[in-house]
Order: C-alpha cells, then sequence, then structure tokens
C-alpha cells in the first residue's frame, strides 16, 4: 500500500511538473507570434490561466498538504516554462545566451514581484481546487469565477486593459460559463445531500 502511495505521489508530481513547463512555454510563446492575430499578445498576458492551471491541479488532491506542494510545483514549472521559452532556440536566441538572459529577465521589471505573487497565489488556488474536490466548497467556485470575470476590469483600473476587446470579452464569457456550471454542481450535490435519510443513531 505504501508503494503505491509513493508511486501515486510521484507520478502526481511528475505530471505538475511537465504540464506546468508546457503550459508556462506555451503562454510565452504564444504571446510572441504577434503573425496570429493581434490578440496573442493579450491572451498570452492574461493572468486568470495562471490561476486555473494550480486550481486544477489541486482539483486533482485529498490531501491539503499535497495539493499545496503539487501547485508550489506545477507554479514554479509554468514560470521556468515561461522563462526558458523567452530565451531559447524557438524564440531565435542563441544557446550561449541562454543562461545569461533568463537569470537578467528574472530581475528586471515586475517580474521578480510576479514570480513571488505566483508562488505565494498558485498554492492559494490549488487549495481552493482541493476544497472544491472535496466539499464543493461555494469559496472555491466564487474566487475562481471573480478571477475570470473580474480580471478586464481590474486592468481598466490600473491602465493595463490592452487591446482587442474581444480578448477580454471571451475571458469574462468563460467566466460566466464556469459560474453556472459550478452552480449547478452546487446545487446537484445540495439536492442529493437532502434526499439521503440521516443515520440512526446507535442505541
Amino acid at each position: 500500500m505504501a508503494l503505491a502511495q509513493n508511486y501515486s505521489a510521484s507520478a502526481a508530481y511528475l505530471f505538475a511538473i511537465v504540464a506546468g513547463l508546457a503550459f508556462g512555454a506555451a503562454d510565452q510563446y504564444l504571446g510572441s507570434r504577434s503573425a496570429l492575430g493581434a490578440g496573442t499578445a493579450s491572451v498570452s498576458g492574461l493572468s486568470a490561466p495562471w490561476l486555473v492551471l494550480p486550481f486544477v491541479a489541486g482539483m486533482t488532491q485529498d490531501r491539503d498538504r499535497r495539493a499545496l506542494g503539487l501547485d508550489l510545483v506545477a507554479t514554479a514549472s509554468a514560470l521556468v516554462g515561461y522563462f526558458a521559452m523567452t530565451y531559447s532556440p524557438m524564440e531565435n536566441v542563441p544557446l550561449e545566451r541562454f543562461f545569461s538572459g533568463v537569470i537578467a529577465m528574472v530581475r528586471s521589471g515586475y517580474n521578480p514581484l510576479w514570480i513571488v505573487g505566483g508562488m505565494v497565489i498558485g498554492p492559494l488556488y490549488g487549495l481552493l481546487g482541493q476544497r472544491w474536490r472535496v466539499d464543493r466548497s461555494w469559496i472555491s467556485a466564487a474566487l475562481v469565477t471573480c478571477a475570470l470575470c473580474f480580471e478586464p476590469l481590474a486592468r481598466r483600473v490600473v491602465g493595463m486593459l490592452s487591446p482587442p476587446p474581444f480578448v477580454w470579452a471571451t475571458e469574462v464569457a468563460v467566466g460566466v460559463v464556469v459560474a453556472i456550471s459550478f452552480a449547478l454542481m452546487i446545487a446537484t450535490v445540495r439536492r442529493a445531500r437532502a434526499v439521503v435519510p440521516p443515520t440512526p443513531p446507535i442505541v
């Protein structure tokens, strides 16, 4: 039993690493493909998907500590994938500039703040995902929905809402669909609990 649990944990962490690297690399690569349309940079710049990723990873776990650890790994891997892709040969950067370029990028601008924020908030959203799996927590559902629906408003307030508008409209629409899905699942669980007869006391 212990061997099976250790294997399951190792497989979960390995999947989190691979999924995180792929997500971060794909996000950066999409943002650099301006030939695909004006919206690619805005899609790449969305913050909500970086919260949805650990939330989904957390949904795979029954225990909160495992969820926190798994989502810390997934978030860190996504950041590594993003920065590594930026200075990779796929972006026409010579290999000899890889390490120096990544280190310089990590230290520059707002990137240290984004990294610290991601490493704190990502695992917290992972814990929300775990709570959704275990208890269908409405707080988890609300915070994920808010991340999707209110990001455009938050960006407008701070002057960071980039064109085109359809990107942000699509994000809000996805948030509405997610909110409806959460509401239906919560209602289904409550109805199921209501029809289950109470357990008689043991005499």
